[in-house]
């Protein structure tokens, strides 16, 4: 029976993945239904942590978009690729990276897309190049930032098997970040040059590609921008700091008040509170902001489908032991590839992280592989429908960035899978050190 109700499971997937956005949500919701009403299986935990932290990271990133801050940041983006265009390949994801690592949100990279394809063009480089890298490494960030939900929630995971959320985060961002800038390198020789681009020549005559000295100048912010930024980046600094201070490798606070989770949506929403205080920023604005409005779609997201994997796994936990228990423990890099291939059809880093990584830790998988595979959960980029990713192709008039007619062939999926690899060994390598 529990292949059937596993089948059960992938259909509504499945069914979500068709709808898109928000709908994998809805579907996971329904998958709840049907397991619960049609099969008997006790509902499994709602996400409510990870759903909650979500919400109040974008709350204040909302009101810092609101605010002008995130022009801001783009505005600073933009002159450093500007600045040095010919690196443009390696620029373009250590600012998407950072961008992530700094608001907990791969969708800030919607802000920085069209400023890459626009420099890439202008100096006649490939613009798939670094708006492959750059989406990818605004995916990949999201298992390096202080303040994003999988990371919270993996903290949380491994604290009982010795791996606090000091020492996952010292793990996680070295190896993320250098295994982009490897994914770079290799990224920056894929596919012809510009000029010899048969596709972009086709264009070009026919006037398709629009003149990059056409470029927009900079907006003129408004007078409480600089000051968000600076609100929300001094929130983040007391979010770690306090996570730091309550970690058992620290225990500068022996005995916490606010839980790590708790601090992270009180200090988001007081961010946000100051921000709209201090910066005369319109509240009932704030829901129509772009972030906003994708913010909530993925608490929706993580709702659903993570809900409908812990229904399965928690009523079949004895069955998943007997066939991958002895598995993961003899091929611990297995768990890589499961926390890859769920990601691909759950889009959502903390989803993922919620739905197997405690399952992998019941199984009794090392601490080091499971904070090595944990990048795994990025692979967001496979199926060529992630929001990011169509961004990516739709502001590169070129031509160069496109998906192909087998869905696979996309610019996006080589240095995608080499930078998971690449941080995946890196992630066992600083383990050995930290761990």
């Amino acid at each position: 029976m529990w292949i059937v109700e596993l089948l059960v499971v992938l259909f509504f997937i499945w069914l979500g993945a068709r709808l898109g956005s928000i709908g994998i949500g809805y579907a996971g919701g329904f998958g709840v239904l049907v397991l619960s009403l049609g099969f008997g299986l006790k509902p499994g935990d709602i996400p409510f942590d990870v759903i909650l932290i979500i919400m109040g990271v974008i709350a204040a990133i909302a009101a810092m978009q609101e605010a002008g801050g995130l022009e801001y940041l783009v505005q600073v983006a933009a002159r450093v690729l500007k600045k040095n265009p010919k690196y443009i390949t390696f620029l373009a994801p250590a600012v998407t990276y950072f961008m992530t690592l700094f608001a907990g949100t791969g969708h800030t990279a919607f802000l920085a897309l069209p400023v890459i394809a626009e420099v890439a063009k202008k100096e006649g480089i490939r613009p798939s190049r670094p708006l492959a890298i750059g989406t990818v490494a605004s995916q990949i960030a999201i298992t390096a930032s202080p303040i994003s939900a999988a990371v919270v929630f993996v903290a949380s995971a491994l604290e009982p098997v010795g791996v606090d959320y000091v020492k996952l985060l010292l793990i996680t961002i070295p190896s993320t970040f250098i295994a982009c800038m490897l994914g770079a390198i290799i990224t920056n020789f894929m596919g012809k040059e510009l000029k010899d681009d048969p596709v972009y020549q086709d264009r070009l005559a026919k006037g398709l590609v629009k003149d990059p000295s056409e470029s927009v100048e900079e907006k003129v912010l408004p007078p409480g921008a600089k000051l968000s930024v600076l609100i929300f980046g001094l929130a983040i600094v007391c979010v770690v700091f306090y996570a730091t201070a309550i970690s058992p490798t620290v225990g500068l606070i022996k005995k916490p008040i606010l839980a790590r989770d708790h601090a992270i949506i009180s200090f988001m929403l007081a961010a946000a509170s100051l921000i709209a205080l201090l910066c005369k920023v319109k509240t009932n604005n704030i829901v129509n902001a772009a972030t906003f409005k994708s913010g909530m779609s993925a608490c929706i997201c993580v709702l659903g489908v993570a809900w409908l994997g812990t229904t399965f796994v928690s009523a079949h936990l004895k069955e998943i032991n007997i066939l991958a228990g002895d598995l993961l423990a003899s091929k611990p890099w297995m768990l890589a590839v499961v926390l890859f291939f769920a990601a691909m059809l759950l889009y959502s880093q903390a989803a993922t992280a919620k739905a197997l990584m405690p399952v992998a830790l019941a199984l009794g998988v090392s601490p080091v592989a499971a904070v090595a595979a944990f990048p795994s959960v990025s692979a967001l980029f496979v199926l060529p429908t992630y929001p990011t990713l169509l961004a990516a192709v739709e502001f590169d008039d070129t031509g160069s960035t496109r998906i192909g007619k087998y869905v696979f062939d996309h610019p996006f999926l080589i240095p995608g899978v080499l930078t998971i690899t690449f941080a995946i060994v890196l992630g066992y390598v600083f383990g050995r050190l930290i761990l």
